[in-house]
This record gives structure tokens, C-alpha cells and sequence, in this order.
């Protein structure tokens, strides 16, 4: 057992050696262990391949806007691990994270002592955090981010009432598979019998899979563009505005304060899932509620500024649909501006693609090493582009800092690529400001 937080902590890392392995199986057999809180939450489930964070970042906004008690969890985390489990907004304390860690480890010790084995990184805090929203800090409602894919993957033991697919990318292929038929399909698996699904996937052959899948379970399905639509209005100079209508309502004016049209498509969701617990369970959120929490909501790391003179914006696009939003936002934004990148990933994404499009919109572009183990090393990654002028820096502190220095006042300095990235470069920023 553990007495500190810090050993709680390295406990809970240290299984990342373990790898990812979906199945439902051990997170089954820790949920009997715990006398079945899962069975004890109102939840709302958020699967997709881009924007589930965003999406379940406006729905706690609003909630809590109106006075309603939100669990949320969510991964990676940005500055600090206790985000992953939040209750209000506000990540849990650190004692409390030692009593979960306390509470999980001896069901991990015996798990691993039978076929099925030991469980993941992932699998432990999917469990911490729905003993804790079930029987330590029960709330309202909870809002669970799926990690990986969600047919099998270990938020998929809760009962929800609402599921949302966010859209369908090519991602994590070497698991989901090469197309979007095959990801599609493994999205689905949060589709819960009789439990109706918000969806914003676009492609045609990803959509049928859903209702398909939508239809066996005998859920409803409620598409954006179909039975909810908005129109973008305009970009606000720190979001975007636009107007909504759906099955139950129309608002002629809402607002974000985060840049974007994948975000304007993030809150749509957003919306309509709170339509849906005002119109089916019972939860009364007025229109203030509504328009309030759209606004004020903020996740780290989306297209955020953190400096100005010169601006600096940091943004987890780490995949090809996420950079492709980047370039489009800062295409419209700033296409009077020199652009400059600094980019870090990990190896198992489709690189060449990312970087091409970051070639199109940088005026310099520079690679970087960080240290997490599936990170792509700087100099492999400077070879596939194509840019006049690019570098590469294996200490991407030095990196940044050089471009924090040379970059002029009126240019746009932009670090992206992976979250676990953007994270070490947010926590360093926050120490040296």
C-alpha cells in the first residue's frame, strides 16, 4: 500500500509497460470486486477520433453553469495528472488520488494473479475514477472521454445515458484499423442498447456503420446536419459565433471562445446533448445556463494562446484531421503573417501527411525530440519534410526558447503535434513565466 501521493503516482505510471490491451474482461472483474458502481452513474459516453475533449468540455460548462455537480474524466491530462479525474472542473486532490490508488491496487495485485492478468494504466484509473464518481464523491451526471477506439476500450462497462460519436479520422490504425468502415465500427461499441447516440461523423461509409450499428441496438440516432444543424456567423477575435437549431429548439445567436470551425461542430454536439437531459431526464437547464457556459468554456492545449508579442499558440493536433483544422484556422486568422512551427509526435502516426500540410502554412518549420517512449526522433522527421527552411533540435526547450527569442512581434509562433507534448511544453511555460 501507499503513504504518498508520489508513490501512488509511480505505481499507477509504472504500468504503462503493459501496453494497451482492449478487452473488457479485467475492467468486468474490478467492477464485481467494487460491488458494480458503474451500475450507479448518470453518464453521458464521448467516443470519436478528434474533439471528444472539446465536446465534453462544453457540456460540463454548461451544466455547471446551471448548478449541476459534473465528474468528469478525461485523458491525456495537460499540466497536472489529477486533471484526468475532475469533479466540478477542479481535479481531485492528491489525497484523494492516494485513497483511490490505496483502494485499486490490492484488486490489481489479484487481477494479475489470474488468466486474465494484470491491468493497464488506463484500465486503473478508468476504475479509480468511477469508485470515485460512484462511491467517494458521488455526482449529478459524469462525463467519461473514451481513450482508445471504445468497442474495448475500459470506460466502455458504464450504462449511459447519452452516447456521442464526434467524428470518425484515421487514427491509431495499427489497432482500429486502416479505414474508416473498420474505426467506424469500433466507435459503435459505445453504442448501448435502447441508449440514444449523437453523432458528427461525416464520411458516408462511417455513418452507415453507426446507424447500422445504431439500429441492431434498437438506439436512436441524431446526426448532425440532420436532426440538428448550425450556421457559422462569424470569428469572434478569441472564438467563434454561430446559430442552432434542432428537434426541440433554435437560437439565432451562441458563442465560444475557442477558435475554430471543428469547434463550432464540437459545441453543436454539445448543445443537443444537453437539449436531450432537458427534454428525457429531468435535468432543467435554462437558456442563461446555455449561452454562458458555451462562452466561458476553455480546454488547454486547442488552438490556445499563451504569449502575445509575438503570439504564441500551442495546439494538440496529433493526428491528420487535427493538423488539418490548425492549417485551416491559421490560414484564416493569419494568412497575412509569417508562421512559424514547431512540431514533435509520435511514431506510430501517419507523419508524412501531417507534415506536408505544416509545410504548406510555415514559413519555418522545426522538429523536435521529447521524451515519452513511442515519440518520433526530430532528425527522422526533418527528412520527410520539405520545407526551404527547417531544423531539427534534440532538446525541444532550446528549441522553443530560440523561437520564443528571433521570432518578430507581428509573426505567429505555433508549437503542436502530440498532447503528452504539448503538455511538457504548457507545465514548462507555467514554471518559467
Amino acid at each position: 500500500m501507499f503513504t504518498t501521493y508520489e508513490e501512488a503516482i509511480d505505481w499507477i505510471h509504472s504500468r504503462l509497460r503493459l501496453g494497451v490491451k482492449p478487452g473488457l474482461k479485467r475492467m468486468e472483474w474490478m467492477m464485481e470486486k467494487l460491488n458494480h458502481p458503474e451500475r450507479r452513474i448518470k453518464a453521458i459516453h464521448i467516443g470519436g477520433t478528434n474533439g471528444k475533449g472539446s465536446t465534453l468540455t462544453y457540456v460540463r460548462s454548461i451544466l455547471e453553469t446551471e448548478g449541476i455537480m459534473v465528474g468528469s474524466f478525461t485523458s491525456p491530462y495537460i499540466e497536472q495528472f489529477n486533471e484526468r479525474i475532475s469533479v466540478g472542473g477542479v481535479p481531485i486532490k492528491d489525497e484523494e488520488i492516494l485513497k483511490l490508488a490505496n483502494d485499486i491496487y490490492p484488486l490489481a495485485v489479484e487481477l494479475e494473479g489470474t488468466e486474465l492478468g494484470a491491468p493497464t494504466e488506463f484500465e486503473v484509473i478508468t476504475a479509480m475514477a468511477i469508485h470515485y464518481f460512484a462511491h467517494i464523491e458521488p455526482v449529478d451526471i459524469a462525463l467519461f472521454e473514451v481513450g482508445l477506439g471504445g468497442r474495448l476500450d475500459s470506460t466502455n462497462v458504464i450504462h449511459p445515458l447519452l452516447s456521442i460519436i464526434t467524428n470518425i479520422g484515421l487514427d491509431h490504425m495499427q489497432i482500429l484499423g486502416d479505414n474508416y468502415k473498420d474505426i467506424a465500427f469500433e466507435k459503435a461499441g459505445i453504442i448501448k442498447q435502447g441508449t440514444p447516440v449523437l453523432t458528427g461523423v461525416k464520411q458516408e461509409e462511417a455513418r452507415e456503420v453507426i446507424l447500422s450499428a445504431a439500429k441492431e441496438k434498437q438506439s436512436k440516432v441524431y446526426q448532425l446536419g440532420k436532426q440538428f444543424t448550425f450556421e457559422h456567423i462569424l470569428s469572434t477575435e478569441t472564438g467563434e459565433a454561430f446559430s442552432y437549431k434542432d428537434i426541440f429548439s433554435e437560437r439565432d445567436y451562441l458563442e465560444i471562445s475557442m477558435p475554430g470551425a471543428h469547434q463550432v461542430e464540437n459545441a453543436a454536439l454539445a448543445v443537443m446533448a444537453v437539449e436531450f437531459l432537458n427534454q428525457y431526464f429531468s435535468f432543467v437547464i435554462s437558456e442563461e445556463s446555455m449561452k454562458a457556459g458555451l462562452k466561458k468554456a476553455y480546454w488547454p492545449g486547442r488552438f490556445e494562446t499563451v504569449q502575445h508579442n509575438p503570439i504564441m499558440i500551442l495546439d494538440g493536433a496529433h493526428n491528420e484531421e487535427g493538423i488539418s483544422a490548425l492549417c485551416n484556422e491559421l490560414e484564416k486568422r493569419y494568412s497575412d503573417r509569417d508562421i512559424h512551427i514547431i512540431f514533435a509526435a509520435l511514431a506510430d502516426k501517419k507523419l508524412d501527411e501531417m507534415i506536408k500540410q505544416l509545410d504548406k502554412v510555415a514559413k519555418s518549420i522545426t522538429f523536435v525530440n521529447f521524451d515519452f517512449p513511442r515519440a518520433a526522433d526530430s532528425s527522422e522527421l526533418v527528412k520527410i519534410s520539405k520545407h526551404d527552411d527547417k531544423a531539427a533540435y534534440t532538446d525541444w526547450k532550446e528549441a522553443v526558447q530560440a523561437k520564443k527569442d528571433t521570432t518578430a512581434k507581428k509573426d505567429i509562433l505555433v508549437v503542436t503535434g502530440s498532447l503528452y507534448f504539448i503538455s511538457e511544453v504548457k507545465k514548462w511555460m507555467k514554471r518559467n513565466s
